[in-house]
């Protein structure tokens, strides 16, 4: 087996993209992510930053080009940007970008100290600029320091994209506002469709579920939209606003299956790689990881899943049930 091919899936997509949670942690307890008491991994079930290093560099060396760094909250692990630091040493020498999705509490810490490593760009979670409901939607988060988080970002001169999940009765009154404000701030804004992931209690996914079909025609029915080709590596599709210039995304595994393109794997914060999001399969790199210093049993087993890698999920919200629902929490995946 040549150990330099790259990772080709069943279905001749290449894997250049890989997702890497490295906490299950957040200091938030946004509702359609985890529980308000969540019972956290114990920590030695959790990789080292060290083997988080190594399992990256082994990827990296099997033709992964875009890493994203996520949690949990990753800027809450202690030792995160050590780790930072290490893992952009592979930028121009093999990683094309090093990123990460934040929910900006945390930034105004270390926004300059990721710029200087690297960074180019950072993704930062936010459904509402209404200080009440941000309480309500995270739990335990401030709107202000989430602000002050993303003015440092854009200051340190990150690019800074806005991730909203599409919550009925919740964010659905403030669609122009949040277009509005990104627009005003220069950052790119993407919707997202609540994803059917863990148990979270009293939290129900089909009162919460707003579909951007919905949220698409009330755009429409505002502005120009014109569907633009270009692709992230992810899984959002573009349009662009014509009377702002604005670009604005959506993520609809629910409304519209993404797979066809897909080009990603995810490896949680117990080095658990999952070939799809939305399914079950996945495959432990922990145990060849601590087996032997030498990454051939590593790789080998990075090229048997990508070899299982389906051709896309089963996420399905009917009008009585949900389909294909997930047992793991989002912040285990990471997000």
């Amino acid at each position: 087996m040549d150990m330099h091919a790259p990772l080709i899936d069943p279905f001749a997509r290449p894997i250049t993209y890989l997702r890497v949670s490295v906490t299950d942690r957040c200091d938030f307890r946004c509702v359609y992510c985890m529980a308000e008491h969540m019972q956290f991994l114990p920590k030695a079930d959790l990789l080292t930053l060290e083997e988080l290093d190594r399992l990256c560099t082994a990827f990296i060396g099997l033709g992964v080009r875009k890493l994203r760094i996520t949690g949990g909250e990753p800027l809450v692990r202690r030792g995160i940007m050590g780790f930072f630091r290490q893992v952009s040493r592979h930028l121009g020498d093999g990683l094309d970008e090093l990123t990460l999705t934040t929910n900006g509490s945390q930034l105004t810490r270390h926004a300059a100290e990721l710029a200087e490593i690297g960074v180019r760009r950072v993704n930062v979670s936010l459904d509402t600029l209404d200080p009440d409901k941000f309480a309500a939607i995270t739990r335990w988060g401030r709107l202000p320091q989430v602000l002050d988080g993303i003015r440092a970002a854009t200051a340190a001169g990150l690019r800074v994209k806005i991730n909203a999940v599409a919550l009925k009765g919740v964010n659905d009154s403030e669609l122009f506002d949040l277009v509005r404000w990104c627009g005003d701030e220069d950052h790119d804004l993407t919707f997202i469709e609540v994803m059917p992931m863990g148990d979270l209690g009293e939290e129900d996914r089909l009162d919460q579920y707003w579909p951007l079909s919905d949220l698409r025609a009330q755009l429409a029915g505002r502005f120009t939209l014109t569907d633009l080709p270009e692709r992230t590596g992810g899984p959002a599709r573009y349009v662009r606003l014509e009377e702002t210039g604005q670009k604005i995304g959506f993520i609809t595994p629910l409304t519209h299956n993404f797979c066809e393109s897909c080009n990603r794997v995810r490896v949680t914060c117990t080095g658990e790689l999952f070939m799809c999001l939305g399914q079950e399969d996945n495959a432990d790199l922990r145990a060849p990881l601590r087996a032997s210093a030498d990454d051939r049993a590593l790789q080998e087993t990075i090229r048997a899943a990508i070899a299982r890698k389906p051709k896309g999920h089963d996420f399905d919200y009917s009008r009585q049930g949900i389909g294909g629902q997930m047992t793991r929490h989002m912040s285990h995946t990471g997000g």
